[in-house]
């Protein structure tokens, strides 16, 4: 495929896939989950077991990964100034025996087990070589146009009318996909341990050899450092220890991690832990540039979601115990219009 320039951009960032799956495309690399993939996806169940990949709604408790998130509130509705928890609907027509409980929900869409669609993370870019860069996002959707907020950041923070939102790149997109393809565990865990390791392409190799992984194109690859483990130990118990750097992770910094990524046709990558990479990088040439390289990369460039703080310490213990890596992985996102991120709630089978 060739990169198809639009009236958005002319001049797409180096390295990117900007315009190979069309010119208005919005799902990046999930496009390689074809229907021969999932079925590829499907033949890896054989027990019918089915492994929950999401941590609780309210968890991380006890621990504060992002100050800005915060866990659900919960709420109810009310029948005029009635609660409807354990509501009898005798109060509204007498004789019916029926009770209602009806509730609702505040949430942070990125606070536990959770997806980042395309346009979470964009960048600066000159999309057409004449010297103004704007900000930008994948397949060169601009802020301000398909990603509307409160402010333009770039014009003096000029204000903005609503609605706000994704018009473009919206989770809404990812969801529509249905997210189900085949899975590849990577247990990191069993390798280093629980430890703040970086994992750039010569160690990451070294792993999958060890374990026999191959890598296909299409493939969602799942990253266990433990660090899941570790956040439901201090979620049921606030006073065990914990170390927010302690675990593992992506060196985002790594040019060969990033270019065999860019080469081996992942659709999507997904961990444990809160960033898939390790933040702060392991280096930024001269303090400038992307401080998220493997976001910069993923979101930005490639197309590529990135699921955090996904539950798989429990299918990787089974995986492993069974000597397999591979299962069907489902984990469509909220099809929420709009949003920029969200939780889910993801299902592994063997």
């Amino acid at each position: 495929m060739s990169a198809s320039p639009t009236e958005r951009w002319s001049v797409r960032p180096e390295g990117s896939n900007w315009g190979d799956f069309g010119p208005d495309d919005q799902v990046g690399r999930l496009n390689l989950i074809t229907p021969e993939r999932r079925k590829a996806a499907a033949a890896e169940v054989r027990e019918g077991i089915a492994f929950c990949l999401s941590l609780p709604l309210d968890c991380p408790r006890h621990v504060e990964l992002h100050p800005r998130r915060k866990p659900p509130e919960l709420g109810h509705f009310l029948r005029g100034e009635d609660p409807t928890l354990n509501y009898p609907m005798a109060r509204v027509t007498p004789g019916q025996d029926d009770v209602v409980c009806d509730d609702k929900a505040l949430l942070s869409l990125q606070f536990s087990t959770q997806w980042d669609s395309l346009c979470h993370i964009g960048a600066l870019h000159d999309g057409h070589g004449d010297g103004t860069c704007a900000a930008t996002y994948y397949n060169g959707y601009r802020a301000n146009e398909h990603v509307v907020g409160p402010v333009d950041y770039l014009r003096g923070d000029e204000a903005r009318s609503g609605p706000y939102g994704a018009r473009a790149l919206g989770i809404e997109t990812m969801a529509e996909t249905g997210l189900q393809g085949r899975g590849v565990m990577i247990d990191l865990f069993a390798h280093v341990g629980l430890e703040r390791v970086a994992v750039g392409y010569d160690r990451l190799m070294t792993i999958l050899a060890a374990d026999g992984i191959e890598v296909e194109t299409g493939d969602v690859l799942c990253f266990r450092t433990g660090f899941d483990r570790a956040l439901l130990a201090r979620y049921d118990d606030p006073h065990v220890a914990f170390d927010q750097q302690r675990c593992a992770g992506l060196d985002g910094a790594d040019e060969n991690l990033r270019r065999w990524i860019d080469n081996s046709g992942v659709a999507a990558l997904v961990s444990d832990n809160e960033a898939v990479e390790i933040l702060p990088p392991t280096s930024v040439p001269d303090g400038h540039g992307t401080h998220i390289p493997l976001h910069h990369l993923c979101l930005f460039k490639l197309g590529i979601p990135l699921g955090e703080l996904f539950l798989l310490s429990d299918l990787a213990d089974w995986l492993r115990a069974h000597g397999r890596s591979r299962f069907l992985f489902t984990a469509p996102p909220l099809r929420l219009p709009g949003a920029v991120g969200s939780p889910v709630t993801g299902v592994g089978t063997v």
